[in-house]
């Protein structure tokens, strides 16, 4: 039974708060401190406390006895919190998904840092001016109920089908990554912002709302709430152990295209004035050592970042499969970084959200 009394001094010194100087605890000072704070997008832990950050935190703790303060969010909102905070940093490494990565690194809100094994790492898939690398690669994609439905729609249009109204769901534009990823796919199937927002206008009838995070949906997708959502291959793969209703699907501009997606990978920056730079570094060394980077797969379900890494254990094999047939474009993400407000004003105009 927890206890009704004030917790002792010595108690609140040894629960962390984050952003909170620790100088009031045994004269620990912020520098000094065995910690460090990560702002995420989520997918990356697993629902059970079996994912790829779950490991690779627990490992580093063990090894070094530094604590990682995991802090989840949608992608944009992690680079809006960067900003509300960039006068007291609160965050030493920001993962997020392009192109609010791209965003952040505009915005100055990154300091130039290549780990090390970053050179094993695709040139688009990391910054030229060394200010955020790939750590998990992934991929844009749909999910739907496998229980529900005998097979997954095969084009953007199947998704205008009455039978989906008030049962489809995409998280937000211009706060999810995944949800700005929709319409990254859109102005590529459709061939242009027009198009594209005509269609998503049209989709409106059957979308239920906003949604802050991609992560929110996979649940309701599994128990059938909803029938098809938006998300990416890693998170949506990792979590089949524990949503196995869940299916991912690509679906086709057109009758008769072949389905196509884009890179969404995971990427990592250090923040500039960072509480713990010096740890953040080397913990950014760590992401993209050879033994992490083999756990990508095996222990996450996603993808390598470094070329160099070629599993072959079972969730590889079965990642391949779920990519074979699609299409992989390369966004040009320096158009959407430039022009990604014009886009999402645009979406917003023609969904009224």
């Amino acid at each position: 039974m927890r206890s009704p009394l004030k917790p002792t001094a010595a108690a609140v010194c040894g629960t962390l708060v984050l952003g909170a100087a620790l100088t009031g605890c045994g004269g620990v000072s912020r520098a000094d401190a065995r910690e460090i704070t990560v702002y995420s997008a989520d997918g990356l832990r697993g629902e059970r406390g079996d994912g790829f950050y779950d490991r690779v935190f627990k490992d580093y703790e063990k090894k070094t006895g530094i604590k990682i303060n995991l802090v989840e969010s949608g992608s944009g909102a992690a680079v809006q919190r960067l900003v509300r905070e960039k006068a007291n940093t609160k965050a030493d490494i920001v993962v997020t998904l392009p192109p609010f990565v791209q965003q952040a690194a505009g915005k100055g809100l990154l300091e130039p840092y290549r780990p090390k094994g970053s050179e094993q790492v695709a040139a688009a898939d990391k910054d030229p001016d060394g200010r955020w690398t790939a750590v998990v690669n992934n991929y844009f994609c749909f999910i739907y109920n496998k229980q529900r439905l005998q097979q997954p729609p095969r084009t953007w249009q199947d998704l205008t089908d009455a039978r989906f109204k008030n049962k489809l769901q995409y998280s937000t534009p211009g706060v999810a990554g995944d949800g700005t990823a929709v319409v990254v796919q859109a102005l590529h199937d459709f061939g242009g912002q027009g198009p594209a927002m005509e269609f998503l206008k049209k989709l409106q009838a059957n979308n239920v709302g906003p949604a802050s995070s991609t992560g929110q949906l996979a649940p309701k997708t599994d128990k059938g709430e909803l029938l098809v959502a938006n998300g990416d291959v890693q998170m949506n793969y990792a979590n089949m152990k524990s949503m196995p209703n869940q299916g991912i699907f690509f679906p086709a501009a057109r009758p008769g295209a072949k389905p196509s997606t884009f890179a969404l990978p995971y990427a990592a920056g250090l923040v500039r004035n960072a509480p713990h730079t010096a740890q953040a570094k080397k913990f950014l060394d760590h992401l993209l050592s050879p033994e992490v980077q083999k756990q990508v797969s095996a222990v996450g379900g996603g993808f390598a970042a470094r070329t160099d890494i070629r599993p072959t254990d079972r969730n590889a094999t079965e990642l391949a499969k779920i990519m074979d047939g699609v299409d992989i474009f390369r966004p040009d993400w320096n158009d959407i970084d430039k022009n990604l407000s014009t886009y999402l004003d645009a979406w917003k105009a023609a969904t009224g959200s």
